[in-house]
């Protein structure tokens, strides 16, 4: 019986045609990416850890593979391993001889993983590595109880990550096996109680909470804490513990976007620089009551520790009482709040402030004198506030040397006291935008340098450069407004019937970069002088055309939304397209006969057209489009549209067609149902 062979070059095609396809069908991993001692293996689809790396590897990226399991002795390998990452594996265990004995590892990150599935294992793991000083176990889907185990035996921990987890409550036991724990990380987690949580952590100095459903912290006495983020939360109160004669070394206190009603209650001791409040309800309670109905009233609340293990708190409601030292604090943010005033001496007890921030409060009068605002202050924002009145001691203006930041816009202020602004020469930026404040005249600003004024001088203040006056209902710029002055923004948008002209504003020729003349009934301008501007808009005005100067400036941005352009020409668009980098012209009554500049900007790439789904356009008929779809059936704009013409010949090739057909079926009926009878009607079995 012969013997079928099969021919060896056969075999060979058979060997990589299966090659091909394992490959095919399952990806092969990636090699590792070497960077003197650091390996690099992130996104390699690797399901283990690579076993022909150099021995001296100190630091292997495994992030985002497939690696479910770390195997016993998977690093053994690398005895010089000081950091291990292994985020988003969806890992579930590491085996309890995964590192083996005493490994000389320093870091790991555990992050984005399932390790709540096999949280016993792990545990054992981590338990070899007595040098571990840096641990994230973010986004475990971690509870409390596995927390506690897995932190068994870490005493060398020094920073821990344990945010974005499933943690309810933190007791004494949670942290008490970390006595160098220096930084700890638990934002993001349900918590909700914490009780005595870190009295086991005497070195602990950066503390994270934010975005936790705790209701108060109460009793603080952790005194070695430098920076505290207990935002996002619900808490009604912070107290520190008063009694302590120790200084709080705290600097950083955050509180923002809780449901504070108070002031906090600071340690009376401390090196706090920086209190954000912002996004609570805070107010000082002692105005509102007046003598008449302050019987009726309580004077003051007593707060209970029920577990009995911390002091209780008595809160003097109406004496304005501010409780802690507040002396090094620089910044202070109580944006979004409801303070009606502030308490005397309030500010005077913050020699060092620097920034304070009250955008969106109640504020109804402020006194720049009596407050004690000190020469430190750098910045101040008392925009959105109720202020109809804004005073000032003859000659005390002078102590804000340092002010440089000034915001009183969206107020009710229609008088300032004179030289408010002038008396500070270390203004830079000032806002009043939304206020009833003109601009002087010369001659006006002369009659009375005592009284108050309803409009400000400008004039010679050579250290500002930015000024904003939007929605001030400015009416004129006086010619010599802005003498002596070196402004590189101006805003005078939203001031209808305010007329501007070249001469107003030619003073700042040489500096100004971004202009704002939105809505204000501009007709016509000369932009020429201001080779400088970079940022114009002139939105809003009933343009009819844009000003043939533009063409000579070095635009960056252009607004000229909502006016009533029918075209841009293409001078202008070939000139203007190069320079652009930003254009908004939405809202113009374009003519889809005459979008040569649409198609110049759209193929110069540098140019960015932000509204170009909203930029719309009209044919003859008045018929509305987005710009571009339809020019291509438009001719020379001296003829009539090529669309009539369309038109026309479908309507003449249906009468051509049409005519003939009626005809036949009229005098030839029965060729009709010869046809039908023929096409339609077939013989059947039966």
């Amino acid at each position: 019986m012969p013997v079928l062979t099969v021919p060896s070059s056969l075999l060979t095609a058979l060997a990589a045609w299966s090659l091909l396809a394992s490959s095919l069908g399952h990806p092969q991993p990636r090699p590792c990416r070497m960077i003197q001692r650091m390996a690099l293996c992130n996104d390699g689809r690797l399901g283990s850890v690579p076993a022909g790396l150099p021995y001296d590897t100190d630091e292997l990226q495994l992030n985002h593979n497939h690696i479910q399991t770390l195997l016993n002795n998977s690093v053994l390998h690398y005895s010089s391993l000081f950091t291990l990452s292994l985020a988003g594996n969806h890992l579930e265990k590491i085996e309890a001889n995964a590192f083996g004995d005493s490994h000389p590892l320093q870091s790991l990150n555990l992050a984005e993983n399932k390790l709540h599935i096999g949280y016993h294992d792990t545990s054992l793991a981590l338990r070899q590595l007595p040098r571990l000083r840096v641990l994230d176990l973010s986004k475990n889907e971690l509870e409390d109880d596995i927390v506690f185990h897995l932190l068994q035996n870490l005493t060398s921990l020094q920073y821990l990550n344990l945010s974005r987890n499933l943690m309810l409550r933190l007791d004494e036991s949670s942290f008490e096996g970390l006595p160098h724990l220096r930084e700890l990380d638990l934002q993001g987690n349900m918590l909700f109680e914490m009780d005595g949580a870190f009295s086991s952590n005497p070195k602990l100095q950066r503390l994270n909470l934010a975005f936790n459903y705790l209701p108060c912290l109460v009793d603080f006495h952790m005194t070695q804490l430098v920076v505290l983020n207990a935002s996002h939360n619900f808490i009604e109160w912070f107290g520190a513990r008063q009694e302590l004669n120790e200084t709080f070394h705290l600097e950083t206190l955050d509180l923002t976007d809780n449901k504070l009603l108070f002031f906090p209650f600071l340690p009376s001791q401390s090196r706090l620089r920086n209190l954000y409040l912002s996004h609570n309800s805070v107010r000082f309670y002692g105005g509102p009551v007046d003598e008449a109905t302050a019987e009726n009233w309580t004077k003051s609340v007593h707060f209970y520790n029920l577990n009995g293990n911390a002091s209780n708190v008595t809160v003097q409601l109406w004496e304005d009482v501010l409780l802690g030292d507040v002396s090094s604090v620089e910044i202070l943010d109580l944006r979004g709040n409801q303070v009606e005033y502030f308490p005397q001496g309030f500010i005077s007890q913050m020699p060092s402030l620097s920034r304070l921030q009250m955008h969106t409060n109640c504020l109804k009068t402020l006194n720049l004198t009596s407050e004690g605002f000190s020469e430190s202050l750098y910045e101040l924002d008392i925009s959105n506030n109720r202020l109809s009145e804004v005073n000032a001691e003859k000659g005390t203006l002078a102590a804000l040397g340092n002010l440089t930041y000034l915001n009183m816009s969206h107020n009710g202020l229609g008088w300032l006291p004179p030289g408010l602004f002038s008396s500070v020469h270390s203004l830079r930026s000032v806002d009043l935008s939304y206020n009833s404040m003109g601009i002087c005249t010369s001659e006006k600003s002369g009659v009375d340098k005592d009284s108050s004024s309803d409009c400000v001088v400008w004039k010679n203040m050579a250290s500002l450069r930015k000024l904003y006056l939007r929605g001030c209902g400015i009416t004129g710029v006086p010619p010599s407004a802005f003498t002596g002055m070196h402004l590189t923004h101006l805003e005078l948008s939203d001031n209808p019937g305010l007329r501007v002209d070249t001469g107003s504003l030619r003073a700042l020729s040489g500096t100004l970069q971004h202009l704002g003349l939105g809505k204000t009934d501009m007709q016509a301008m000369d932009f020429s002088p201001f080779y400088s501007l970079r940022y114009l808009n002139i939105s809003r005005n009933s343009l009819t055309h844009l000003p043939t100067s533009l063409v000579n400036l070095d635009l960056r941005m252009l607004d000229a939304r909502d006016n009533n352009l029918s075209t841009i020409s293409p001078d202008q668009a070939t000139s203007l397209a190069p320079k652009l980098r930003t254009v908004f012209l939405a809202g113009n009554p374009f003519n889809c006969c005459q979008m040569e500049w649409y198609r110049t900007f759209e193929t110069t790439k540098t140019v960015h057209m932000v509204d170009h789904t909203e930029i719309l356009c009209q044919d003859e008929a008045k018929t509305t489009y987005r710009a571009g779809v339809l020019s291509i059936l438009c001719a020379d704009t001296s003829r009539e549209s090529v669309f009539w013409y369309l038109l026309l010949i479908v309507s003449g090739f249906l009468l051509f067609v049409g005519i003939p057909t009626i005809c036949l079926l009229t005098f030839r009926p029965k060729l009709l149902q010869k046809t039908v009878k023929r096409k339609c009607v077939k013989d059947t079995s039966y």
